[in-house]
């Protein structure tokens, strides 16, 4: 299956493409830079494969949540691609994709993910691993580090990991979680990668979840923000 995915949500940019049975990426912190970089980046990975948009089955994207213009740009991004190709396009979520990082590269099989969302919260889910994917408990949502304390108090266990930024930007995350019980952070995940979203995507594709891209809206959790859709699609 030949895929490109992109995803600017944090302060991170980062760009997939599997082609032809191969992988390409690139990843880079670039607060700010993103609109910059993120075009750049998807065309040095096409000449590096030697490939084309037109060979592609599937598009992907990080579609929150995260920083709301980041998010934007990702999904303004993929509105363009998708237009001029026609193909189907499958969003994923940056906080499934840390928690399949945390999979992939640590075996972890319970995982927490907390992205700060500024304004004293974090953007916090739980995932575990089923059959080797991130797969969501609950749900997503964005609330008060002290709030997401709670959960861990009730949920963690000796074996869970902690991913994303919001780690080290709230010591109120881990509250009165008992030291043996706490997540064991994983300083090296702490943003999306577009690497970790190549077998989501997939998996989502081949369960048939891929939309037209019409169909496909940014994630933010915090209801007061709104996504102007495509003409005609109000």
């Amino acid at each position: 299956m030949n895929l490109l995915i992109i995803d600017t949500a944090t302060e991170a940019c980062s760009v997939a493409l599997n082609i032809n049975g191969q992988h390409f990426e690139q990843f880079e912190i670039c607060p700010q830079q993103h609109s910059q970089r993120i075009l750049p980046m998807i065309e040095d990975l096409l000449n590096q494969a030697g490939g084309t948009l037109a060979q592609l089955d599937y598009l992907g994207f990080g579609q929150g949540p995260g920083s709301f213009t980041g998010v934007r740009i990702a999904t303004g991004i993929l509105q363009g691609l998708a237009l001029g190709t026609q193909l189907p396009v499958v969003g994923v979520s940056t906080l499934a994709t840390m928690a399949q990082q945390a999979i992939d590269e640590h075996q972890a099989q319970d995982i927490f993910c907390a992205i700060d969302a500024r304004m004293g919260e974090v953007y916090f889910a739980h995932y575990q691993a089923c059959d080797g994917l991130a797969t969501l408990v609950g749900h997503e949502q964005v609330l008060p580090p002290e709030e997401a304390a709670d959960i861990l108090l009730q949920k963690s266990t000796t074996s869970s990991f902690g991913v994303g930024t919001g780690w080290a930007a709230y010591d109120a995350l881990l509250g009165n979680v008992e030291s043996e019980r706490q997540p064991k952070v994983l300083g090296a995940v702490l943003y999306p990668n577009a690497k970790y979203m190549l077998p989501l995507v997939e998996n989502a594709a081949k369960a048939g979840l891929a939309k037209e891209i019409e169909e496909v809206e940014p994630v933010y959790l915090r209801d007061k923000v709104t996504w102007k859709k495509l003409p005609g699609r109000e």
